[in-house]
């Protein structure tokens, strides 16, 4: 996700570790409550796609329907343009766009989908505008966000609540919700829909795998993604509070029943 505002800062940035987690997403374990809607013949817009695995996981479903997926960075742009050359996927295109004004027509789709991306934005509502803008009248604005206040993990360890703590004042200090599944009704119904189905689904890290993928993630993120380079800007965190919350991550992925548990908010909105 970054299709924001120019002066809207991107909380996670664009490091390769953030990427990397981002690649993982699927359709399947990231947008079940999509997929009902996907149907041959669907067009779809696809708003922060990141690198795009979420999308060229619709552009299958939907075919010959055609799927766009659009961000804010060029350089995961070109990285979502490869996956697609890559899995052989033609009918799916990327382009570099801004979410508060998109180049498309009134009307253009009929599913307008974005994951994890209300939550990085100063406008959560005008974004909705937008979206509900660029979709057909009778199609959907389909969005999921986690709610991070909503998290839980196993055991409890000193580290993770300072993650906690300082993820919560670097999003809050970039304007942004961290908290953003819980406000996805609100949120829509201030963007003018009146026909809002919610949903809720999670993300669990519970066995070694996952544990130990979600820890390198974590573990990587705090010292060399934008969340560290924004921790010691706004001197909220020194180096050593990084390293020591790095090591915490490490420390709960090496345990044989930890648990981390990523709850996420869902909405179906008709336009």
């Amino acid at each position: 996700m970054s299709a924001q505002q120019p002066d809207d800062v991107y909380t996670h940035g664009h490091h390769e570790s953030v990427v990397r987690a981002h690649a993982s997403r699927t359709a399947q374990n990231s947008a079940a409550f999509v997929l009902p809607h996907l149907t041959p013949g669907v067009s779809v817009l696809d708003v922060g796609c990141g690198p795009g695995s979420i999308t060229c996981d619709f552009a299958v479903l939907v075919a010959p329907g055609e799927v766009t997926g659009v961000d804010r960075a060029p350089e995961v742009i070109a990285q979502a343009s490869a996956l697609a050359a890559e899995r052989g996927v033609p009918n799916v295109r990327f382009a570099a766009d801004n979410l508060y004004d998109l180049d498309y027509p009134n009307e253009t789709f009929d599913v307008v989908h974005a994951h994890q991306v209300l939550q990085h934005l100063t406008d959560p509502v005008a974004a909705l505008r937008e979206m509900r803008r660029v979709a057909r009248a009778g199609g959907i604005v389909a969005v999921r966000d986690a709610d991070f206040h909503g998290m839980s993990w196993y055991p409890a360890l000193r580290e993770l609540d300072e993650w906690m703590e300082l993820y919560q004042r670097i999003a809050r200090r970039n304007g942004a919700e961290p908290d953003a599944g819980r406000r996805l009704v609100s949120w829509a119904q201030a963007a003018g829909f009146t026909d809002v189905a919610p949903s809720s689904s999670n993300w669990l890290y519970a066995t070694g795998q996952l544990r130990r993928w979600q820890a390198r993630v974590w573990g990587e993120r705090v010292l060399h993604s934008a969340f560290a380079e924004q921790a010691l800007e706004y001197g909220f965190a020194t180096p050593a509070d990084l390293a020591r919350i790095s090591a915490g991550w490490h420390r709960w992925g090496s345990t044989d029943d930890g648990w981390f548990l990523i709850p996420n908010g869902e909405v179906i909105a008709r336009a």
